[in-house]
């Protein structure tokens, strides 16, 4: 229907077929009566039966006629429901084209008939609370006979719109926010695709701030089922026909540096269990967390195993604090040690010569020299209370802005708690964890890391109980400079200058023939820890994994 004259004019195959009121809208304007538009439909919900009569061209272009111009009027789904051979499953389709699917004109033009079929196009108006946008398609009806021998239009729901179904509608309205966005902090948005570990960190993420992290829906018209509205599209999504209006993602800022967690993910793919993660010492600021399992595993943030002699940067503290050992003064280092009847040795049994110091014992890993030393501290329980006081560790209340865990250190007694001074028994952490005891040192004061910065949401981070004396820190600082020169971490850090401490780490968890591979360094303001199970000795596979991610910072 073409607007001639103050009078549309439906035009098929060059034939006129006359003149009908000026249609305005569905909304409003002509009624568009007219006295030729009568319904002749069969009865409802009666199964159609054609008769074997051939349709006349003016039969054809008549029904086509009136159908269209019914259709366009939109005042009564009923009249064009009524001109088709099956009006009782046809009119919920032309009540939804008008209030469901929110057109308010239509401007229906017939094209060149095909024997029995008519194709035209629909230009129609799409108005949702004040935004409109105009839709235009095409489909085709075809002219059959009904049960009493008169020419009707074959109903199909393609008719209305050829993605329709019979299980399907048109639906306009304001649909879910898009997907929230999860951004670096340079406010790039964080894809899983480019940095796949993510994954997991990124859903977290949109499902604990989707509500608190702003953005707006889109205005669609879909094509929705029916029933549940659960859609159409092949990944369950409604298939948009139309956008009037986009929707704007809600964004969650992130501590994410593009750079450090692109180099975290290349060098955990190297391994086939490794997670790390670096830190910002003089904020707490997470500035990457990488993983690659086979299972999925957030074990960066949530893994609990043994770490290892990475530990005894802890321990170092605690018989630092209680005079028992600085890092110029001697420290007996012999192939074993025994506490309450468990046995403790080097690797290899290797021990150092005689006036070797707390420094030289450190830098080389040296198990029983911390060993012999529990006995004197006078409280087997004394480094799980150092752990949560100085370090937070184990007191359960981190609030990174996904879940983490947060170490663990029990209070034991005996063989227990001396194994828990090099990192063994019931200790328990992760990559996040240590990479925290790294950065609390080398700061000189524990912040607690952040993935969401605090200022986002407002929530109340954690502090510690009472900072690490400043001569303490300096002192295990030292120390690790010292590793990571000339001792176990020399070989993994010497491509990185700058300031820069490490400490290696091995730990066999349930009896594995090949011990777990951590290792935590820091340089400059980044600190970062890996553990690589099944790695072996820390400086050999988590040593190089760390280096490559501080180098990128």
């Amino acid at each position: 229907m073409g607007i001639v004259g103050g009078a549309f004019a439906v035009v098929a195959g060059g034939v006129a077929w006359g003149g009908l009121n000026l249609y305005n809208g569905l909304t409003g304007g002509s009624d568009g009566s007219d006295p030729g538009l009568v319904s002749q439909a069969a009865p409802r919900s009666a199964a159609p039966v054609h008769d074997d009569k051939p349709l006349t061209a003016a039969e054809v272009n008549s029904t086509a006629k009136k159908f269209l111009t019914a259709w366009a009027k939109g005042t009564s789904p009923q009249d064009a429901a009524g001109l088709t051979d099956a009006a009782t499953e046809a009119e919920p389709y032309f009540a939804d084209f008008r209030d469901s699917a929110h057109v308010t004109k239509a401007v229906i033009t017939p094209d060149t008939v095909s024997g029995t079929t008519v194709p035209f196009s629909v230009h129609a108006t799409v108005s949702y609370h004040g935004t409109s946008k105009p839709w235009v398609y095409r489909s085709q009806l075809t002219v059959v006979r009904g049960a009493a021998g008169q020419p009707l239009v074959q109903w199909s729901p393609a008719v209305v719109h050829p993605d329709l179904t019979d299980t399907t509608t048109l639906v306009t309205d304001a649909g879910a926010p898009p997907p929230v966005e999860a951004v670096d902090r340079t406010g790039r948005a964080l894809d899983a695709k480019e940095y796949p570990s993510l994954g997991p960190v990124l859903t977290a993420l949109r499902e604990r701030y989707g509500k608190q992290a702003g953005g707006s829906p889109g205005v669609t018209l879909r094509v929705e089922d029916r029933d549940d509205g659960s859609g159409t599209g092949q990944d369950g999504a409604a298939r948009v026909l139309l956008t009037l209006s986009k929707g704007r993602p809600g964004k969650v800022p992130t501590t994410i540096d593009p750079r450090v967690q692109a180099a975290a993910e290349s060098a955990v793919r190297k391994y086939t269990n490794a997670s790390v993660v670096a830190v910002r010492p003089s904020t707490g600021d997470i500035l990457a967390v990488a993983n690659h399992r086979a299972d999925g595993f957030n074990a960066a943030l949530q893994g609990a195993q043994a770490p290892g002699s990475t530990m005894k940067i802890v321990t170092s503290a605690l018989l630092m604090e209680k005079g028992l050992a600085s890092p110029d003064q001697p420290m007996e280092c012999p192939p074993t040690a025994t506490y309450y009847g468990r046995t403790f040795h080097n690797e290899d049994s290797f021990s150092l010569k005689q006036g070797s110091t707390m420094r030289d014992a450190f830098a080389q890993s040296c198990n029983t020299a911390f060993i012999k030393l529990i006995d004197d501290t006078k409280d087997d329980a004394g480094l799980s209370k150092e752990a949560g006081e100085v370090f937070d560790l184990g007191n359960n209340n981190w609030k990174t802005g996904v879940v983490s865990f947060d170490g663990k250190v029990p209070a034991e007694t005996g063989g227990e708690a001396a194994a828990e001074y090099i990192g063994q028994g019931t200790v328990q952490m992760n990559a996040l964890d240590m990479a925290s005891v790294t950065a609390t040192v080398r700061a000189g004061v524990f912040h607690q890391p952040v993935l969401v910065p605090q200022s986002f949401d407002h929530r109340q981070v954690a502090t510690a109980r009472r900072q690490l004396p400043a001569s303490v820190a300096q002192s295990i600082v030292g120390m690790m400079r010292t590793t990571a020169v000339s001792g176990t971490a020399a070989n993994a850090m010497a491509g990185l200058g700058g300031d820069k401490g490490a400490k290696t780490g091995s730990a066999e968890v349930d009896g594995q023939a090949v011990s777990n591979s951590w290792f935590t360094a820091f340089q400059n303001d980044c600190a970062a820890t890996a553990v690589v199970d099944a790695g072996g000795h820390g400086a050999d596979a988590a040593g190089p994994l760390v280096a490559s991610v501080l180098a990128a910072d």
